[in-house]
């Protein structure tokens, strides 16, 4: 392993993250060192992990090189591995212009959650990023979801990752999210949920809080945003696939603003922004000192 290790900082609607560039896969990044990394007081701090490699070289990715040139090896801020997550999509596509790698128009990119198209918007457009996030699927089945001794049910939706969803009457009911909310039935979620607590706003605007597995509460949440977006859509009787039309939902989120549209077909879009706001490198002993 080289004793260099670059390091970016990024954030998408505030869900901020620490970004490796390793186009060979010659970093090796325990959970150790990944929730060393992602620690807010005596690392860079983040959310999550953003592991930037070529998808021939890394064996989860392999099978998607010929589709997508790169793989969103993406890690949560305690160092587990993760599926997928939509905010990191663009800021790993927007790393990847500034890099060189992409330009403004389409970009495939691979994730453990499938390979996902992205769409990098003109700059004097606003430069947001477009992600196709692809399908929900709304598993059957009542779940519900509790703080205190409160309880709701909850909408599940995966997106690639899974997803609880319920509609409360305030975002102060979340409590403080430091902890997961409980969850019922244990075997809805085997690996565990991502939380949402949603209000409406006006007609197909709604805001959100979320519990990341893995993470705690985050200022954002890209695929809760699009399982929020999903949920609230058949909440008020609406499914493009059905329809034929096309259902957009703005989703107010702690650290900014998100707008979801769900095809007829199917397909899934969030659009927002994607900000890298520093760069520098990683001190190789105290790596080598977390890595241990």
């Amino acid at each position: 392993m080289s004793t260099r290790i670059a390091f970016l900082k990024g954030h998408g609607t505030e869900n901020d993250f620490v970004i490796i560039p390793d186009p060979d896969n010659a970093v090796e990044l325990s959970p150790s060192a990944v929730a060393a990394l992602c620690d807010r007081r005596a690392g860079i701090g983040g959310d999550g992990l953003l592991h930037v490699v070529r998808s021939a070289a890394h064996p989860d990715a392999r099978h998607l090189a010929d589709r997508a040139e790169w793989f969103m090896d993406y890690r949560n801020g305690d160092g587990s591995v993760a599926e997928m997550c939509g905010n990191g999509v663009r800021v790993f596509a927007r790393y990847l212009q500034r890099a060189g790698h992409a330009v403004e128009g389409d970009l495939a990119v691979a994730t453990r959650g499938g390979v996902k198209t992205v769409h990098i918007a003109k700059e004097e457009s606003g430069g947001d990023i477009t992600v196709g996030m692809g399908k929900a699927l709304l598993p059957e089945g009542d779940v519900t979801v509790s703080v205190g001794d409160r309880r709701w049910p909850a909408r599940n939706v995966n997106m690639g990752n899974p997803h609880a969803v319920a509609f409360v009457d305030d975002l102060s009911e979340a409590g403080d999210l430091y902890e997961a909310p409980p969850f019922s039935p244990a075997s809805a979620y085997p690996d565990g949920v991502n939380v949402e607590f949603v209000v409406p706003r006006g007609p197909q605007h709604v805001a959100m809080r979320v519990h990341e597995r893995g993470a705690g509460e985050t200022r954002s949440c890209g695929t809760g945003a699009c399982a929020v977006a999903v949920a609230a859509a058949r909440k008020d009787g609406l499914d493009p696939t059905v329809t034929g039309a096309p259902a957009t939902y703005t989703v107010d989120l702690p650290g900014g603003r998100l707008v979801i549209t769900e095809r007829p077909d199917g397909e899934i879009e969030m659009t927002g922004g994607a900000v890298i706001v520093a760069e520098g490198e990683i001190a190789s002993e105290w790596f080598e000192t977390a890595s241990a």
